[in-house]
């Protein structure tokens, strides 16, 4: 921090004499310079700081943190300061008293501060001052006080470190400032406002060493001082509060005759000047063979009236003039009178800021112009109309005027055939359409057009070889796609706009630093990146970021690049919508690439009913699904009719359940398998071994079987289709299906039949198979239970059956 602050003030206060400012107006207020860089200095070290001012206080508080290293009281009503009063403060380093009622002060209050820096009682009412200085003091300032004689004492000479010193007196001797003579000063402050003048004396002061020279006059009276201040090594003089008329102005100029006589004078300042037109030409044509190069007036104010003086534009060191803040209390007058001063200076650099001038003239002859900067002025688009003489000008500065059509601004700058920097923002700027092409000059590279009215039409009318493009704070929607190429633009500032999209780079090809915060960006474009291959500085933040899918590859994009290259990123990157992600930061929003991907979603929705299709073939086949739904459909068919079995049918009289036909080859089965399972529950069954009736014929018995059984079951099989009985059986249970009306015959496939294998004489059973559900028999014992439960439900069970003697009776 030391080294910033020694570097700012050598290029502002004790910089050679031959060398130029890189860019604006050269504006040394060596005042502000040195105290911020000392506080700055002092902030790097200070932990602990206490802040009393403007408290009303009479006294320093007694329960101040005895670690306080810095301390502020002023703006109080303090009349003295005692031993006791900083004694517990060892660690105190910087202590302001300002603005206090302080009469007398002795140093020896201090020694208990051995590392005191900085020390301010300024606008006091010190008469005297007492004791050692603390040898560690940097910043010392007792000026505006009521010092008869400047209160420098032998003491003082021991204070190695003093940077600054401010004093106050009313009269002067000589050899007043003899005991500092040895130190090497950075900046002396010398209140002049009690001055008193005594007829016929002429009073001196000698100043030995100092970077910085800064005088204090009274605000409200004539200048009038005639002591005569001569400075050796002087390099930044400064004048405050001084009023002039054409009696007094020789008076001014006899005054700094002396103070401006030294060469290492370069810079000279003069803040708060109230003259005359007359007398302030007289002070710039005084000034003009002097060794000052940097001329800075602060606020001006004109009085009397405004005539042509003649003014004699002589070899001169003056580089620059800076004049800010002119106040004019003449109303009329020639303007020529006014004007033709300032612009036929031969001089490098113009500022006039801050005043109520309504245009300036073109030079008569060729300028030596390079910088001329006219903020907050009044001049409109006819400034510089047809100007041909400003042809070294490099910087123009046309900052808040009343400029307002961008077209004549181009026209401007067509015979400025050395300009690169041209500031015309913060004005009424439009971008209507133009018909004319724009006529900028060509070497234009630096563009400021910000805080305008201009919209997308102002693309097509640009500086064609500009590098820095300042578009912030307009009213541009879009970036046109026919614009012309601007190939060498470098920065592109589109700020505050509303801009829906990120700009590609086909348009600008070197494109490396884009900023385009607060604009209307939800969904930027996915190609931007790949578009701008050479950006490197990217400032996007601040925009309605519509977190989507959309979105997710810019995201990604982002993590591709350099941190460095985003600027804000991740604080000023958020969702904006939808609501439910408003406000999270775009490094944590995620959505999966499944539901922003179709054609991934369609191939994995495809892959999964693929997968799953595949698992329900094989469990399909592993586990013969097949068979069971057709069972579960014969058990709900078959319990469905055996509860809708007609009331006549369950009144016959019926022996048994079930009629069983089978060939003797499947009698193992029908008697180990069958039988149990369904006698077990109740079901009579007639078999043609156990129950027909000795002495009637095969025939009789079948047919009288079937009549008297409920239903008829057939064990089918190979061996079924070659017994002649079977088929007779069949028939006869086939025939009685049809004649009864009713649906009795059950088919049980014991092994599978082939159709081309059952005999064409068995044309009733082919039909039977192919028009009735038949039950097979599993070879799974697993599956063994839901076939009996399947069989067993073609059974009624509110059917009666009567035994063979009830039949005969």
């Amino acid at each position: 921090m030391k080294q910033m602050v020694q570097s700012l003030w050598a290029n502002h206060c004790i910089m050679t004499r031959d060398r130029e400012p890189a860019a604006g107006s050269f504006r040394f207020v060596c005042i502000l310079v040195f105290i911020v860089g000392i506080t700055i200095q002092f902030s790097d070290e200070l932990e602990s700081a206490v802040d009393y001012s403007n408290r009303n206080l009479t006294r320093v508080p007694k329960d101040l943190p005895p670690g306080t290293k810095s301390l502020n009281l002023s703006q109080n009503s303090i009349p003295e300061l005692q031993v006791s009063d900083v004694r517990y403060l060892p660690e105190l380093r910087v202590l302001r008293l300002s603005h206090n009622r302080i009469q007398t002060l002795d140093f020896g209050v201090f020694k208990f501060s051995p590392d005191l820096e900085y020390l301010d009682v300024s606008h006091n009412q010190l008469r005297n001052i007492s004791g050692c200085p603390a040898v560690s003091l940097k910043h010392l300032d007792l000026s505006f006080n009521n010092f008869v004689l400047l209160p420098v004492y032998k003491g003082f000479g021991d204070l190695t470190h003093l940077s600054f010193l401010g004093l106050s007196a009313t009269k002067f001797r000589q050899l007043d400032l003899l005991p500092i003579a040895h130190l090497h000063l950075n900046y002396l402050l010398l209140d002049l406002v009690g001055y008193q003048v005594k007829d016929g004396e002429n009073e001196s002061l000698e100043v030995l060493n100092t970077n910085t020279f800064h005088l204090v006059f009274h605000p409200s009276s004539l200048f009038s001082v005639q002591v005569n201040i001569t400075v050796n090594a002087l390099g930044c003089l400064q004048l405050s509060n001084i009023k002039l008329n054409d009696g007094n102005c020789q008076r001014l100029i006899t005054f700094l005759s002396e103070l401006t006589r030294g060469p290492t004078l370069f810079n000279l300042t003069l803040h708060h000047v109230e003259t005359t037109w007359k007398c302030f030409v007289e002070l710039l044509q005084f000034l003009r063979p002097r060794p000052v190069e940097y001329l800075n007036i602060y606020n001006l104010t004109i009085i009397e009236s405004i005539n042509h003086e003649n003014f004699i534009y002589s070899k001169t060191t003056l580089k620059a003039l800076t004049i800010e803040h002119v106040t004019n209390q003449v109303f009329i007058f020639v303007k020529e009178a006014l004007y033709s001063v300032f612009a036929d200076m031969n001089i490098t650099m113009l500022t006039l800021s801050r005043t109520p001038f309504i245009h300036m003239i073109c030079p008569q002859s060729p300028s030596t112009f390079t910088f001329l900067n006219f903020t907050q002025n009044v001049f409109t688009d006819s400034i510089f109309h047809n100007c041909s003489t400003l042809r070294r000008l490099e910087t123009l500065i046309l900052q808040k005027n009343s400029l307002k059509n961008l077209f004549k601004v181009s026209l401007m700058t067509k015979n400025m055939v050395s300009l690169e920097t041209l500031d015309v923002s913060l004005n009424s700027l439009d971008s209507h359409a133009y018909e004319e092409t724009c006529s900028w000059a060509e070497s234009i590279l630096v563009l400021n057009l910000s805080s305008n009215v201009l919209t997308d039409s102002v693309f097509r009318c640009l500086p064609p070889k500009v590098k820095v493009l300042d578009l912030h704070n307009n009213r541009i929607m879009s970036i046109p796609k026919d614009i012309t190429y601007l190939q060498a633009l470098q920065e592109l500032n589109v700020a505050f706009n509303s801009l829906v999209d990120l700009p590609g780079c086909g348009a600008f090809g070197s494109l490396s630093v884009l900023v385009i915060e607060h604009n209307s960006v939800s969904h930027p474009s996915v190609d931007f990146f790949q578009s701008c291959q050479k950006i490197r500085s990217l400032a996007a933040g601040n925009n309605p970021f519509r977190c989507t899918c959309e979105l997710r590859e810019f995201i990604k994009n982002i993590g591709h690049v350099s941190g460095e290259v985003v600027e804000g990123w991740p604080d000023s990157y958020r969702c904006d919508s939808p609501e439910s992600a408003k406000g999270t930061p775009l490094q944590d929003f995620h959505m999966s690439p499944l539901s922003c991907d179709t054609v991934l979603l369609i191939v994995t929705v495809g892959a999964t009913l693929l997968v799953l299709a595949a698992i329900v073939a094989f469990l399909w086949l592993y586990f013969d699904l097949p068979w069971y739904l057709r069972m579960m459909c014969q058990w709900t068919q078959t319990r469905h009719r055996a509860r809708n079995v007609p009331e006549e049918e369950l009144q016959r009289k019926l022996q048994f359940h079930a009629f069983v036909s089978y060939s003797e080859r499947d009698s193992t089965w029908v008697k180990n398998e069958l039988l149990p399972n369904l006698e077990k529950d109740g079901i009579r069954v007639c078999l043609h071994e156990r129950n027909f009736i000795p002495g009637k014929s095969i025939v009789e018995n079948i047919i009288h079987s079937i009549e008297k059984s409920y239903k008829s079951i057939f064990v089918l099989s190979p061996h079924f289709i070659q017994s002649e009985w079977c088929h007779y059986e069949l028939y006869f249970a086939h025939h009685n299906l049809f004649h009864e009306g009713s649906d009795n015959l059950i088919l049980i496939l014991l092994e599978p039949i082939p159709q081309d294998n059952i005999p064409s004489r068995y044309h009733k059973l082919r039909a039977l198979m192919t028009q009735r559900t038949y039950l097979e028999w599993p070879a799974e014992k697993s599956k063994h239970g839901l076939f009996w439960a399947n069989l067993r439900a073609s059974f009624s069970t509110k059917l009666i059956l009567v035994s063979e003697e009830d039949v005969g009776t």
